[in-house]
């Protein structure tokens, strides 16, 4: 039960905020100009300034297990590589391909794992050392797929119609062009030599960073629209059973198999489980991709994210392993 209460008080303030952000849409608080202006922001700015003070303040050189890093690189690669397959396969509007990649496979790592770890176990253990292993994979194949899935339908360039070696081309200069992959790189070696940051600079950081997540929950609240959500319904549950489920029923067991326990299989739950992250709906709108598929995601996942998270972690605690 503390658990379940612990998964509800952790998920439902993000879903209640993209209510919130639902209501002051539809009363013309939060406008169209807005939105994009905000999304701009989260983007270019206090999203890289979030990763880069997560990476910075880890402790990544004295944590570090090759062994649970590359498990979670590793495993990162495999979903990403089979959901792209697979959404090539089967879905029908090709250029919402980008989107339902992202929410089927890139998580809220780094918001909801610190929380979860630190609330069981009284420190972050794990959580840093699985954040900087599997986020900088998280944002380089959403780069790469939201490259490859921008659509002159949502503002982007026309990427299919592009020759392959312009398609690699473009996805590489937006890989290394990208605010939120710089971020990450730049707070490595900040992590690595342990350098601490001067009070006023972490004060700074910490404003501008804490702007990230609820302004992007309130952007894709104010975005969301019922009826193309309805629409989309069905990529909408496939993307989330993905999400939530079907990469736990896949991988979990291996870790397990490998020996991780405790603080380690609580991050690899994060990290296989929880919801679809808010950074996805900001990427694929300023990448031209199917913005109104990933805030459907993101909505559905974080709904019920709080039931799936909980139950695998008591399947565990029940077996002894965390």
């Amino acid at each position: 039960m503390d658990s379940f209460i612990f998964a509800v008080n952790s998920t439902f303030p993000v879903f209640l905020v993209m209510v919130i952000g639902w209501v002051l849409g539809r009363l013309k608080v939060i406008g169209k100009g807005f939105e994009i202006e905000a999304n701009r922001f989260v983007f270019k700015c206090s999203l890289p300034v979030m990763l880069f003070q997560q990476i910075a303040g880890s402790d990544i050189r004295n944590n570090f297990d090759l062994r649970f890093v590359l498990y979670c690189a590793i495993v990162t690669t495999v979903c990403f590589v089979a959901e792209w397959l697979l959404a090539e396969l089967t879905l029908k509007e090709k250029e919402s391909v980008g989107a339902f990649v992202q929410g089927a496979f890139r998580s809220s790592a780094a918001i909801l794992g610190m929380a979860f770890i630190q609330n069981m176990y009284g420190d972050t253990g794990m959580a840093p050392l699985m954040i900087a292993s599997a986020v900088p994979l998280y944002n380089i194949f959403s780069v790469l797929v939201l490259t490859f899935g921008s659509s002159e339908k949502y503002g982007g360039d026309d990427m299919r119609s592009m020759k392959l070696p312009d398609q690699m081309r473009k996805a590489l200069v937006n890989i290394i062009k990208n605010p939120i992959i710089i971020g990450i790189v730049l707070g490595l070696p900040f992590s690595y030599f342990d350098v601490k940051f001067p009070v006023i600079v972490n004060k700074t950081m910490n404003l501008v960073s804490q702007t990230a997540t609820p302004v992007a929950l309130l952007c894709i609240g104010a975005g969301f629209k019922g009826a193309q959500a309805i629409k989309k319904i069905k990529p909408t549950i496939g993307a989330g059973f993905i999400k939530l489920v079907g990469q736990m029923l896949v991988f979990l067991p291996l870790a397990a198999w490998m020996g991780f326990r405790n603080q380690e299989l609580v991050a690899i739950i994060i990290m296989l489980g929880s919801p679809a992250t808010a950074t996805g709906f900001v990427m694929a709108q300023n990448m031209g991709n199917d913005a109104d598929l990933s805030s459907s995601i993101i909505v559905f996942t974080t709904l019920l994210s709080s039931v799936t998270l909980t139950l695998f972690i008591f399947i565990c605690r029940a077996a002894g392993m965390i």
